[in-house]
C-alpha cells in the first residue's frame, strides 16, 4: 500500500455525506412510522408485544449509532487524506540539522520468535534519525528449564549484539566520509565534481550493502518478504535512485548546494548508527514483575535518566538511585522523545523522522502521542488472516477520522511519545521498599486505551499520522485471534468511569468535549458491549415480525455498502465485506467473554492477566468453548430458519437464514473442520495432563555432599528467617569450604588492646 493516501474524489467525498444522511433519516422512519404506528394504531398490541418493540429500537438504535460513527469517522479520514500535504524530504534534513533531539525505542518482547524480533529492530535501526537507541525489553524467564526455550532466549539476547556488529563498518565509513568533506568544505567553500562522484559512490555502497542482507535474508513467509521487499530494498532504491541523481549532476558539471551535500552525508551517518541493547527487568527483583506490556515498558521509563548502583541480591540484582555518575555501575539515558514498538511490528524508513519533525511544530507543542494506525502485512497465506488484515485496515481509516474530530485514542502497537507528558500521568507509589512508578496504566489490558483518557484529563492531545508508515503482524488463526479479541474486549467498561470524570473536568474551560467527540469516543469505548449484547438478543430471540421492517434493512444499507468500499481501497474484495460480518458472527462468544471479565474486574477488583497474542509458526488451539459455539450459532439459527419458515415469518427466517450461511461458511474457510475435532480433543483431554512443576529444592549430583544452612545474602538482605523459609540453602560443608589465603587478616581480636593495634598494623 502506498504510504501516502491517494486524495479522494468529490465523489467519494459526497456518497460518504449520502450514506451519513440515509442513515440518520431511514432510522428515524422506522421509529416514527414502524413502532410508533403499532403502539397508535395497533388495539391488539399488548404488554408483550410493547416490551419487545422497546426492547428491538433500542437494539437497532445502538447498533444504528455504531454504523453511524463509523461512516462519521471514514468521512473525517477522507477529508484527512484531501488536505495532507507531505514534508518534503530536504526540509526534514534541514530541520534536524539545525536541532535534533534523542529519541529511544522500546521493544516490549514476551516469548517472541527470535526471526520477528529481528525484522523489528532491523527495521528501527535502520530509522533515518540523527540520535536513536533500541532498547529490546525482554519479559522472559531469564533462566528457563525447558532447553529449547532457553536456545530460543539465547538467540533473543544475541541479536542486540548481531546488528551492533552489522552497522559497525557502514558506519565508520560514512562518517569518516562526513569528516573529510568537511574538511574540504573548509578548505574549499564550492562543491567539487569530485565531491559530488564520491558522495555518489558512497550512496551506491550503501544500496549494495543493503540489497547484500537483503539476499542473504531467508523469506520464509509474507511477513518477512515485507520486511526483506519494504524495508530493506524500498531504504537500497532510495539510496540507488540518490545515486544516480548525483551522477546526473556530475555528468551535466552541476552539484548540489553545500549545505545541501552536508546533509546528504548526514543521512549515510544517520541512517547506520544506532546503538542497540537489551534489558530484563525480571533480572532485578527492586523492579516490578508483574505480568502485562504496561509494567514491561514501565520499569524501563522509571529508570530513565537516572544513575544506580547495582547489587546482587538473594533473588537478583537490586538497584539503588545515586545522585552522583561517578558512584554508579548502571546508567539508563535519558530521551526526549520514546517510541513504543511491538516486538512484531515493522517500521518504514521515515517513520521517527516524519512523526518527529511533527511533534517539533510550534502548534503540536501539546500533543502527547502521534502514531500511524499499523497496517496488516499484505499477502496473508490463510483466509482468517487476511480477513483479521481487512478489518486492521478498516481500523486505520476509522483512526484517522477520530483523529480529524479530536477523539484519538493511543494504538499500543507503535507510537512516538513525548516523555514530558508521560511524567504529567505518572503514578508512584512504594511496594515492598521500593518505588515503582506507572507511566502506562496497566489497570486493564488495553492499557493504551486507559493511557490517552490520563492524558487528556492533564490537557494534552493525541493525533494520528495521516500516512500509513507501520505494519504490524495479524493473528494467524483462530487460536491466536480468539485471545487478540477477547482482550480486545475486555476494559472498556472500566475505562468509561474515567472518560465521563474526564468530561466534567473539560466542561466550562477553553476545550470542552464537543458532542461528537464524545458520541466518537462513546463509541470506541463501549460498542463493543452493547453491538455484541445487541447482537445476541437479535439472534437468540424470537422477536415479533412486525417490528422487522425494510426501513430498518435500508438503514444499515450504507453501513455495508461504503465499508466494502474501503475494503476494496485497501486491496480487498467488497465481498469480504459478508465474511467480516460471518467473522464477528463466530466471534460474538469471544467478544461476550471479555465483556464478562470486565463486569468481574469491575466488581471483584481483580486485576485480569494480561495475555500477548501468540503469533507463532505452529498453530494456537482455541479454548474448547470458542470452537463449540460458533457451531451452536449455526445450528441455532438454521433451527430458527427452519421455525420461522413454518410460521410463515419471513423476515426472521430470512435473517436466520444469512446468519447460517455466513457463519458456516466462515467455520469452513477460516477455521476448518479438522482443526475444529482436534481442539475439541484437546479439549476434553487437556484436563488428564498434569504439568510437571521444577523442583526448586533440586540439588544436582555433583553437589550432593552440601549440607544445610543459611543463605547468607538472604539473611543480611531479607532479615528475619522466619519470614522467609526460603533463606536455608544448601551450602558448602565446613570441610569445604574454601580457606582464606591469608586466614589471619579475618581473624577476631579477643581484647580492646588488641583491636587497636591490630588497627594500627592494618593501617
Amino acid at each position: 500500500m502506498p504510504s501516502v493516501h491517494p486524495r479522494p474524489s468529490d465523489g467519494k467525498l459526497l456518497r460518504g455525506r449520502l450514506g451519513i444522511v440515509a442513515t440518520i433519516i431511514f432510522w428515524a422512519v422506522y421509529v416514527i412510522y414502524t413502532v410508533v404506528r403499532e403502539f397508535l394504531n395497533s388495539g391488539t398490541a399488548g404488554f408483550r408485544f410493547t416490551t419487545e418493540a422497546l426492547a428491538y429500537v433500542v437494539i437497532v438504535t445502538v447498533l444504528m449509532f455504531s454504523a453511524l460513527m463509523y461512516l462519521i469517522s471514514r468521512q473525517g479520514a477522507l477529508q484527512r487524506f484531501r488536505h495532507h500535504q507531505r514534508v518534503p524530504r530536504s526540509v526534514l534534513d534541514n530541520h534536524f540539522t539545525e536541532n535534533h533531539s534523542a529519541l529511544t525505542v522500546l521493544v516490549p518482547s514476551y516469548a517472541e520468535e527470535p526471526s520477528v524480533i529481528r525484522a523489528t529492530l532491523w527495521s528501527a535501526a535502520l530509522q533515518e534519525y540523527p540520535t536513536i537507541r533500541l532498547v529490546l525489553l525482554i519479559d522472559d524467564e531469564p533462566n528457563p528449564a525447558d532447553p529449547a526455550v532457553q536456545r530460543r532466549l539465547n538467540e533473543t539476547r544475541g541479536i542486540a549484539s548481531e546488528i551492533n556488529d552489522a552497522l559497525v563498518e557502514p558506519s565508520r565509513r560514512f562518517a569518516d566520509a562526513l569528516h573529510l568533506y568537511t574538511l574540504e568544505l573548509n578548505d574549499l567553500p564550492e562543491v567539487t565534481g569530485d565531491a559530488v562522484r564520491r558522495l555518489s559512490a558512497h550512496y551506491r555502497w550503501a544500496a549494495r550493502w543493503l540489497k547484500t542482507h537483503t539476499n542473504a535474508n531467508d523469506t520464509r513467509d509474507h511477513v518477512e518478504k515485507f520486511f526483506v521487499d519494504e524495508v530493506l530494498g524500498g531504504l537500497a532504491s532510495d539510496f540507488g535512485l540518490i545515486s544516480s541523481a548525483l551522477d546526473a549532476a556530475a555528468w551535466e558539471d552541476l552539484a548540489p548546494t553545500p549545505k545541501r551535500m552536508m546533509e546528504l552525508h548526514r543521512r549515510l551517518v544517520w541512517t547506520f548508527t544506532a546503538t542497540v541493547d537489551t534489558f530484563e527487568r525480571k533480572q532485578f527483583s527492586s523492579l516490578s514483575h508483574e505480568a502485562n506490556k504496561a509494567m514491561n515498558l514501565n520499569a524501563y521509563i522509571g529508570l530513565m535518566g537516572g544513575c544506580y548502583q547495582r547489587e546482587e541480591g538473594p533473588n537478583g540484582s537490586i538497584l539503588w538511585p545515586v545522585l552522583d555518575a561517578t558512584n554508579s555501575n548502571f546508567i539508563v539515558p535519558d530521551a526526549v522523545y520514546l517510541l513504543t514498538l511491538d516486538a512484531d511490528s515493522v517500521l518504514l524508513r521515515d517513520y521517527c523522522l516524519r512523526l518527529v519533525y511533527f511533534l517539533e511544530q510550534s502548534e503540536n507543542s501539546r500533543v502527547a502521542v502521534t502514531q500511524t494506525p499499523y497496517s496488516s502485512f499484505r499477502g496473508a497465506p490463510t483466509r482468517l488472516e487476511r480477513l483479521a488484515g481487512a478489518t486492521t485496515d478498516i481500523q486505520h481509516i476509522l483512526h484517522q477520522g477520530m483523529s480529524h474530530y479530536g477523539a484519538a485514542f493511543w494504538v499500543g502497537a507503535n507510537a512516538v511519545i513525548r516523555k514530558r507528558a508521560l511524567e504529567d500521568i505518572v503514578e508512584v507509589e512504594t511496594v515492598g521498599g521500593f518505588e515503582v512508578r506507572r507511566y502506562v496504566q496497566d489497570r486493564t489490558v488495553i492499557e493504551d486505551t486507559e493511557s490517552s483518557i490520563d492524558l487528556g484529563v492533564h490537557g494534552w492531545s493525541l493525533v494520528n499520522y495521516p500516512e500509513r508508515l507501520s505494519y504490524s503482524a495479524t493473528p494467524p488463526d483462530f487460536g491466536s485471534l480468539i485471545v487478540q479479541r477477547r482482550r480486545w474486549a475486555n476494559g472498556g467498561l472500566l475505562i468509561l468511569p474515567k472518560f465521563l470524570k474526564q468530561v466534567r473536568a473539560r466542561h466550562g474551560t477553553d476545550n470542552p468535549v464537543t458532542l461528537l467527540e464524545l458520541c466518537l469516543r462513546l463509541n470506541y469505548i463501549s460498542s463493543i458491549a452493547w453491538a455484541n449484547v445487541g447482537l445476541l438478543f437479535l439472534l437468540v430471540y424470537p422477536y415479533d415480525s412486525r417490528l422487522l421492517s425494510p426501513t430498518v434493512l435500508l438503514a444499515s444499507l450504507p453501513y455495508f455498502l461504503l465499508m466494502g468500499s474501503d475494503l476494496r481501497y485497501n486491496g480487498y474484495k467488497f465481498s469480504d465485506v459478508l465474511r467480516i460480518y460471518g467473522l464477528n458472527l463466530i466471534l460474538l462468544p469471544v467478544n461476550l467473554a471479555g465483556v464478562l471479565k470486565s463486569l468481574h474486574q469491575a466488581i471483584t477488583g481483580k486485576k485480569i492477566p494480561f495475555a500477548r497474542t501468540p503469533k507463532v509458526k505452529s498453530r494456537t488451539s482455541a479454548p474448547l468453548l470458542f470452537v463449540v459455539a460458533p457451531y451452536a450459532i449455526v445450528a441455532f439459527s438454521a433451527f430458527t430458519a427452519w421455525r420461522n419458515t413454518s410460521s410463515e415469518n419471513w423476515g426472521n427466517a430470512l435473517f436466520a437464514a444469512v446468519n447460517t450461511v455466513l457463519a458456516l461458511a466462515t467455520i469452513l474457510t477460516t477455521i476448518g473442520i479438522w482443526n475444529s475435532i482436534v481442539d475439541v480433543w484437546l479439549g476434553l483431554t487437556n484436563w488428564l495432563w498434569i504439568e510437571k512443576k521444577r523442583n526448586r529444592d533440586f540439588v544436582p549430583a555433583q553437589t550432593a555432599p552440601l549440607s544445610p544452612s543459611l543463605n547468607w545474602r538472604s539473611v543480611l538482605y531479607h532479615g528475619e528467617i522466619t519470614d522467609h523459609p526460603q533463606l536455608t540453602t544448601p551450602v558448602p560443608k565446613s570441610s569445604e569450604v574454601v580457606r582464606w589465603s591469608n586466614e589471619k587478616d579475618f581473624l577476631m581480636p579477643s581484647t580492646s588492646r588488641e583491636l587497636h593495634s591490630r588497627v594500627e598494623e592494618l593501617s
